[in-house]
């Protein structure tokens, strides 16, 4: 699971936000035949200019007071290593403009769709025992799996170790990494891998479903011989399941996403369509959301949210409780959607509906103009850098409503233009119109 992102996706919350890479590289040799010292890197302001190897030497003192074994550590020592070109990869990762459709149909390819259930037949008992002790379906457990790494096919091909120990010496992110770094530590003392199969993304996931080294320590399990979550598919199907259900709290026997349409569009409550926002089905039936087919929603107290990754013109979608997992696992609304999609598919749900025209993204740089617009009216948007999340999103919302434009929070050109004209107030001066 990705809490820090190789790239980002327009309109998804980064927090890692997390996203692997577009399009999977076949899988290579590991980017190394022995551990090799890189350049030494200039002496870092946030460890008080200690040079690396000063650095880690505090980092070894830090993971023996975290109970890892002298042992591990001298094992693990010729791998501690820093590498630029590792924090380059972090420091340069790119935007991609993909909208939720364009991503879900490469994503959620039938292909894919078709491979997840392969697996489930092929490790029918590893599933079933993990659907019995976690409550997670197959379905959603092969969905992440072929998701973060295409089942195995494609991991990553860099050390760890040596991913984890650079990111760690880096100011960006420093305490996290020295946690991860440590974490790896213990995964070597308990005897799960050794530092040679420590391979993995340039992040310093591990595993076929990119766990992080703190979750590989927390939730790997045992499903035959030891922890091992690079080639043992049964550990990796309990594993995640422990993850989901531990870490994620999913909640047993409920759904997690159900594409619906909106049958009465033009007086429809749009800035209720927020996952923050929360209704019995009944209500939303009432107003007039339906399943795709026209059959009517469940006359009952569930809650659920309207979730439009591309506005009312695009897909929709009732998200339910568990699907908090999804966007815990990865918060890219794109990326927690499209999971959440290819699960349905899975379990077999039919293809979602297609847009009956085109929904139009902004360009990038007017993506940003438009953050930089809402900065300015005095909304918090997080980071300006033409991503989209969630409070991007909820500022948008409001200048929608503002200027009597259905409030969906998808940046169109028609609020760029209100919001670049004289009528734009600062956010404290606005009188917050009624739903």
């Amino acid at each position: 699971m990705r809490i820090f992102s190789k790239c980002y996706l327009l309109l998804g919350p980064i927090g890692l936000a997390a996203l692997g890479t577009l399009a999977w590289a076949q899988p290579t040799a590991p980017e190394f035949s022995r551990p090799v010292r890189a350049a030494v890197p200039r002496a870092a302001s946030c460890h008080n200019g200690a040079n690396f190897d000063r650095f880690l030497a505090d980092l070894k003192q830090q993971a023996l007071a975290a109970g890892v074994s002298q042992r591990a550590i001298n094992e693990a020592a010729p791998y501690l290593v820093y590498d630029q070109g590792i924090v380059n990869r972090d420091r340069g990762q790119r935007v991609f403009g993909q909208v939720f459709t364009e991503f879900s149909g490469r994503m959620a390819a039938p292909y894919r769709m078709q491979q997840g259930q392969a697996r489930i037949r092929t490790y029918a008992a590893a599933f079933a025992r993990a659907e019995k002790e976690y409550g997670v379906p197959p379905a959603v457990i092969a969905a992440f799996w072929g998701l973060e790494s295409d089942f195995g096919a494609n991991m990553g091909n860099l050390p760890t170790l040596r991913s984890l120990v650079s990111l760690a010496y880096d100011c960006r992110r420093s305490e996290r990494f020295v946690g991860e770094t440590i974490a790896a530590l213990k995964i070597i003392d308990r005897g799960d891998l050794t530092p040679e199969e420590m391979i993995g993304s340039w992040a310093g996931e591990l595993g076929q479903t990119q766990f992080l080294p703190t979750h590989y320590f927390t939730y790997a399990v045992d499903y035959g011989g030891r922890r091992n979550l690079l080639t043992s598919p049964e550990d990796v199907i309990g594993s995640t399941a422990n993850y989901i259900a531990t870490g994620l709290k999913w909640r047993r026997g409920e759904p997690w996403l159900q594409e619906v349409r909106v049958t009465a569009p033009v007086n429809f409550p749009w800035d209720q369509a927020d996952l923050a926002i929360k209704m019995p089905r009944s209500k939303w039936a009432r107003l007039g959301v339906k399943y795709p087919d026209g059959r009517p929603l469940p006359d009952d107290d569930m809650p659920a949210s309207l979730l439009l990754p591309m506005g009312r013109n695009g897909p929709a979608f009732l998200a339910y409780a568990n699907f908090a997992a999804y966007t815990e696992w990865n918060n890219s609304l794109i990326y927690s959607t499209t999971a959440g999609y290819l699960a349905t598919r899975i379990a077999g749900a039919p293809p979602m509906q297609r847009p009956s025209a085109p929904v139009t993204q902004l360009p990038l740089s007017q993506l940003r103009e438009l953050q930089q617009l809402l900065v300015r009216a005095g909304y918090d948007v997080g980071k300006v850098d033409g991503v989209m999340g969630q409070q991007s999103r909820n500022a948008v919302k409001t200048m929608q409503m503002k200027f009597g434009l259905p409030a969906d929070s998808w940046p169109t050109a028609e609020l760029l233009a209100k919001m670049r004209g004289p009528r734009a107030q600062p956010a404290a001066a606005m009188a917050q119109p009624p739903r």
